[in-house]
């Protein structure tokens, strides 16, 4: 994904289409975390009005995709950012698109080398000319910048079953036709991420789910204590049918999956696993629709 920090002309809210295939994991940091003069942007940052959205950033990075020739990262890093307040304290979730477009495109280039995106669909979405100029620029970039993470991670056309690992059901709060989410403390996130791999790692089978998790829980020790980690259907809300959402209790069925875990029942785990799986297989389908 590409986004320019340049001023954008964006289409108004009745007229701009719906990017629905992304969901999202994100952490937004008390204002203390940020260095100066990083802290005092933020702050300033917070108090605007009609700040904009995902769906604005997945069209301004859609519509760098299409230019001629494209932009597959921009030159440019974004000054924007989503916020949030937790215990009356102001918390910043900085897009960082040019970082995320370096590794998407880093990533998209291992698919393809794995075999899994077929190299032609690659060359003229983004021709290799245009990759190698990114990684070049990467690289320079990431030589200034050993330790730079991402705030935001994203999913397309699914939401990964380890980041339900972080939350719980009663922290669900869904909104028909605008948005699906869960917000919970770091400290909560942390805490449950551990032992829910305590018990994956005494339990044999679920090895791929304890690596993602050993992944997920490395990121989000970059972050600070205070941090709040928000997971998000994104535009997943305008794909899938709202009675379908209304129905998914998907941190509530891991839950419960690790519970069975924990107490030994196998068979349990693997039904709730199972009807978890089947869930998501048919939202990634979606993928592959007309």
């Amino acid at each position: 994904m590409s986004e320019s920090c340049e001023p954008h002309r964006l289409p108004s809210a009745r007229s701009a289409p719906t990017v629905p295939y992304a969901s999202y994991l994100r952490v937004y940091e008390p204002l203390g975390a940020f260095a100066e003069p990083e802290r005092s942007h933020w702050a300033d940052y917070a108090r605007r009005t009609g700040t904009p959205t995902a769906q604005d950033e997945l069209r301004r990075c859609l519509a760098d995709l299409v230019a001629v020739p494209p932009t597959g990262v921009p030159v440019h890093e974004s000054a924007d950012a989503f916020t949030a307040e937790l215990d009356g304290e102001v918390l910043v979730c900085p897009w960082r698109t040019r970082l995320r477009g370096w590794l998407a495109l880093q990533e998209l280039v291992d698919e393809g080398t794995r075999g899994g995106f077929p190299g032609p669909v690659l060359d003229a979405a983004l021709p290799p000319v245009v990759r190698r100029q990114a990684a070049a620029d990467y690289a320079r970039w990431r030589e200034r910048h050993p330790d730079a993470r991402p705030w935001i991670r994203t999913a397309v056309w699914q939401v990964p079953v380890r980041w339900f690992v972080l939350v719980a059901d009663e922290e669900r709060d869904y909104v028909p036709g605008e948005r699906l989410r869960y917000r919970t403390p770091m400290v909560q996130a942390r805490r449950r991420l551990a032992r829910g791999l305590r018990t994956l790692r005494r339990t044999e089978g679920y090895d791929g789910l304890a690596e993602g998790l050993v992944e997920v829980g490395s990121w989000l020790e970059e972050f600070h204590p205070r941090s709040l980690v928000e997971l998000d259907y994104g535009g997943l809300v305008h794909a899938l049918p709202p009675e379908r959402l209304a129905v998914d209790r998907s941190a509530k069925d891991v839950a419960l999956g690790f519970t069975a875990l924990k107490d030994g029942d196998a068979e349990a785990a693997a039904e709730t696993y199972g009807r978890l799986s089947e869930r998501w297989r048919a939202v990634r389908e979606r993928l592959f629709a007309n």
